[in-house]
């Protein structure tokens, strides 16, 4: 036992079933129950799967009910929508939690997704459409997980139109084990791990460390294109709200002020009919911003929220079986020492074997934690190729960067092109002829 990984000798009390200190039996001479996980084909520890088949699995709509919009709301409700399924149910938040925590029983050496906060109390507009928007992410990242897919609770929270679904998540999980229970080569997790498994992990959980720092730096930058291009709409339909009101001004003008010149009456008429290019220009603008929020900036999102939950559960490898694990060998060394003493006083033969007892059924629950370390290295390995099969999502995200700018800026440029032959009555040159000032020579002198 000296020997054993210590990176991650730990076991969930927050999630494992009551049973989870008993040892998977492997049945080899039967077929497995329907709620028993099926062991993979070929080479069990290696995902076979590309990112266009794991995008293809099902994309779920999460958007809120028309009529509970609103300021104050006492709860929102959301109509989920599987592709997969081909359902649409009614859910709220806490139906999310209680989904949330039975992922967390059943699987809890998986990369579980995060939820957004609940956030009780002074829910605005905005903060109710970034939780939806993760809601959002959260159920498509689970959705298109491998194990997670073809897990009964995801087919109930997508499917079942119940008015409890709650209590139905928790009575499918009741009676079940987390996977470790449930995987017919949990006991053997060990022979499919490479030797250096754990400098392996240690070198994998520092790089995607480093890739989610650089994501979120890149994140934080798409955020603030897309926000300067919609502040860019708001300014464009204000100029040229400002442009129409100067054109529509209806204030006299005395005589002696134009020389008999009717210039300010056609610089008004032209001015005028700016405002519905620059409410042109500002649509467009928006339009951009918004396509930035939704495939760029939301796809950043999406692939952020996964890194986030491979770093969650690197967390929880680390600091649960292992601290279990130690109490648990201390525990072992005390029933021992007990053991010895017994023996030298000659205790009473029952005292004694209700201690040898005790003893036996610890080395039991120390070779469960042994053999669940090993099944939770197995798991890591797994979601870790699961996160690099997301990688090429990265060409997804910059694809989509450059479209909007190049349709963004095309769509901008005609409408511009379109603009400027309307401005040249506003430039009055010789002989009364209508012409745009040249421009200013590169010093910043204008000539006479």
């Amino acid at each position: 036992r000296q020997g054993l990984p210590q990176a991650g000798l730990e076991l969930l009390a927050s999630s494992d079933p009551p049973a989870s200190l008993q040892t998977p039996q492997v049945t080899e001479d039967r077929d497995p129950e329907p709620s028993r996980m099926q062991m993979p084909r070929g080479n069990p520890l290696l995902l076979s799967y590309t990112l266009q088949e794991l995008l293809a699995r099902d994309t779920v709509q999460v958007e809120l009910i028309p009529e509970k919009k609103g300021l104050f709301l006492k709860h929102v409700e959301y109509e989920v929508s599987s592709q997969r399924f081909k359902s649409s149910v009614y859910r709220r938040y806490n139906d999310f939690v209680v989904f949330h925590d039975m992922l967390l029983h059943r699987f809890p050496y998986r990369m579980v997704p995060a939820l957004p906060p609940k956030r009780m109390l002074g829910a605005d507009r905005e903060f109710i459409e970034a939780r939806r928007r993760a809601l959002k992410r959260f159920i498509n990242l689970v959705a298109r997980h491998p194990p997670f897919s073809e897990d009964v609770i995801l087919k109930l929270f997508l499917s079942f139109s119940g008015s409890d679904v709650q209590n139905k998540l928790k009575e499918s999980a009741q009676f079940v084990g987390d996977e470790f229970m449930n995987c017919k080569l949990a006991t053997r997790a060990k022979d499919f791990l490479p030797a250096d498994i754990q400098t392996q992990f240690a070198v994998s959980r520092e790089l995607i460390r480093n890739i989610y720092n650089g994501f979120y730096k890149l994140r934080d930058r798409a955020e603030r294109i897309a926000s300067r291009a919609i502040d860019n709409a708001a300014d464009l339909l204000i100029f040229g709200k400002e442009l129409s009101a100067l054109g529509s001004d209806t204030t006299p003008l005395p005589s002696w002020a134009t020389l008999n010149s009717s210039t300010w009456g056609a610089l008004k008429q032209a001015l005028k009919g700016l405002s519905v290019e620059f409410a042109l220009l500002a649509d467009k603008a928006a339009q951009q911003g918004k396509q930035e929020e939704n495939d760029v900036v939301e796809k950043l999102n999406l692939f952020l929220d996964l890194l986030q939950s491979y770093k969650d559960l690197c967390e929880r490898h680390e600091r649960g079986v292992l601290h279990k694990h130690q109490r648990a060998l201390h525990k072992y060394s005390l029933m021992k020492r007990q053991m010895m003493s017994a023996a030298v006083q000659n205790r009473e033969p029952e005292s004694v074997e209700q201690l040898e007892s005790r003893i036996v059924e610890q080395e039991n629950a120390i070779q469960t934690m042994e053999l669940r370390n090993y099944f939770s290295l197995y798991c890591l390995h797994q979601e870790t190729q699961l996160i690099h099969v997301y990688l090429p999502l990265t060409s997804h995200i910059l694809g989509a960067f450059v479209n909007s700018q190049i349709q963004g800026h095309k769509e901008m440029s005609k409408v511009w092109n379109d603009l400027k032959p309307k401005l040249s009555c506003l430039f009055a040159g010789p002989h009364s002829a209508l012409t745009p000032p040249r421009s200013p020579p590169e010093d910043g002198v204008c000539p006479h």
